[in-house]
């Protein structure tokens, strides 16, 4: 069996121990001064050197140290004795239950105890004297009371490591969530720049080609005013969305967030833009004003809606359509698909259809893009955004608070933005 290197103090304490039982010795100071005993005094420094031996194993093999210590204890008795190697005695002890299996933290103080009762009750009845009661107090401050230090020294110290550790997974419990608060704001602020400032820059970007590319001074003229009205709303809503950002007091009243409310605007600039576009609002007249999130999510999804009809949709009528029920809002927006259209394109990201599937998901509802047969009239295909957002309103507030929607594994086949 090979024996791990001694830590560095518990060779100290066997050094000290050593040192002092010699010097002991040398004074001729013992527990029993004057005794007879079967042996000479000079064996009182074999079972001296044992119990220094085993405090270097007090640590690293302590199942070890406590029976080889409890053996040089006994043989101690056979000889004059010497006091360090008893107090060297307790400190394995104490080590063993600190140090030892948590069954051994269990099980010697149990032991100690028993003893000590045992030690008590035997020698009282042997002598039948008051005085016997002293061996037992004697035999207890020897071995229960190390064992029961040990035993309160190590319950403090795995509730300190329990204490720490807790704190441990708090902090990183809380640096999680810190992650995925930046991570969800973030996302939610990509949504937002991206949906407020695309559809004027697309604008901008397709009338600027076409005044680029026509040699008509009417048709540079219009360009130029729809570049114009575009460049100043996309300006006021990108210095609003800075502000927002800038300002950490609070002082600042925030900008109101779009609602169904705006919509006849937002289908009026399109036009504008050059989509024929109709808007079929399909909502009850009396119904109770939607809550924030789904009225934004509707919102910002017909936008982009119309953002991406502007910038790949072929010629033909673009319709949007709202209707709503009890349980949900549904948004579906047609464009004409799968032919090609007359002038200029505006380049896509991909963003978009990313975005309003996080919009949608953030509120637990649905969402469905892509091309589909034409119901009736000539044939082709129609390019179909499909939305139902659910009503809950509180179901609504934690999705848009909590900020993690379900990303898509893959972006739709023939999306764009």
């Amino acid at each position: 069996m090979t024996f791990p290197r001694p830590h560095r103090d518990d060779a100290l304490i066997a050094g000290i121990g050593l040192l002092g039982g010699l010097l002991l010795w040398g004074l001729g100071l013992h527990t029993l001064q004057g005794g007879d005993r079967p042996i000479g005094p000079g064996w009182v420094l074999v079972p001296l050197f044992v119990m220094a031996g085993t405090e270097l194993l007090r640590r690293t093999k302590p199942h070890i140290a406590l029976p080889v210590a409890t053996l040089a204890l006994v043989a101690d008795q056979f000889t004059l004795g010497n006091l360090v190697t008893i107090l060297m005695f307790t400190d394995v002890i104490y080590a063993a239950v600190v140090y030892g299996t948590p069954a051994a933290a269990k099980r010697i103080p149990v032991t100690s105890g028993l003893i000590t009762v045992a030690m008590t009750v035997g020698f009282l009845a042997w002598f039948h004297k008051p005085q016997a009661l002293l061996v037992g107090v004697v035999t207890g401050l020897v071995s229960f009371a190390p064992a029961v230090t040990g035993a309160l020294v190590r319950t403090h110290r795995q509730a300190a490591e329990t204490a720490t550790l807790r704190a441990e997974q708090t902090a990183l419990l809380a640096e999680m969530d810190r992650t995925q608060a930046i991570t969800a704001e973030r996302a939610r602020m990509a949504r937002e720049l991206h949906d407020m400032v695309a559809n004027h820059l697309s604008a901008i970007a397709i009338h600027s080609t076409a005044a680029l590319s026509l040699d008509d001074a009417r048709t540079s003229r219009d360009a130029l005013g729809v570049i114009r009205e575009n460049s100043v709303e996309g300006l006021a809503e990108m210095r609003r969305l800075i502000g927002l950002l800038r300002d950490s007091s609070g002082d600042q009243e925030p900008a109101a967030a779009p609602t169904l409310d705006g919509l006849a605007a937002l289908v009026e600039q399109a036009r504008t833009n050059g989509l024929d576009v109709t808007l079929d609002d399909a909502r009850p007249a009396d119904a109770d004003r939607l809550a924030a999130p789904v009225e934004l999510a509707a919102y910002r999804i017909v936008q982009e809606s119309l953002t991406n009809a502007l910038k790949h949709a072929g010629p033909g009528e673009v319709t949007v359509r709202l209707a709503q029920d009890a349980d949900a809002l549904t948004v579906e927006v047609r464009s004409p698909g799968g032919g090609e259209r007359s002038g200029p394109r505006a380049p896509g990201s991909g963003a978009g259809l990313v975005g309003m599937r996080e919009r949608a998901a953030l509120l637990d509802g649905s969402f469905e893009a892509g091309l589909i047969d034409r119901t009736s009239g000539t044939s082709g295909k129609v390019w179909r955004v499909h939305a139902q957002l659910p009503l809950d309103t509180d179901r609504s507030e934690r999705s848009e608070r909590s900020g993690r929607p379900d990303r898509p594994d893959r972006p739709d086949q023939g999306a764009t933005e």
